[in-house]
């Protein structure tokens, strides 16, 4: 995949995590500039981080939990944001952020 092409994914990506926290009710704001998504918590004003890194075509998470990387695996036809260590889905990663620094349920969608 291109420079282009990942960007756009990326792009779709920080959206559907955006109507997801829109469609959830779940006490968190969000900020979407240049390729990072910042999601706040209200409660605590703790951050989650999403950011895409377009020259290795990966999105970062850092979270209380720690800092993860993810890339696309595109090998079936339903494409997943893989942990490049441990192969956890970002879907998973993101909404136990979300649970543990909120206390809030996100059921992401993407």
């Amino acid at each position: 995949m291109n420079e282009a092409q990942f960007n756009q994914l990326a792009d779709d990506l920080m959206y559907s995590i955006e109507e997801s926290i829109d469609d959830s009710g779940a006490d968190l704001d969000y900020e979407n500039t240049a390729g990072m998504l910042t999601i706040t918590c209200e409660v605590n004003g703790t951050q989650i981080i999403l950011s895409r890194q377009s020259a290795l075509s990966e999105i970062w998470l850092a979270a209380r939990s720690g800092g993860f990387h993810f890339k696309l695996e595109s090998d079936s036809d339903n494409p997943i944001w893989r942990n490049t260590v441990t192969g956890e889905p970002l879907i998973n990663m993101l909404s136990a952020a979300c649970l543990e620094q909120s206390g809030e349920q996100v059921n992401f969608e993407f």
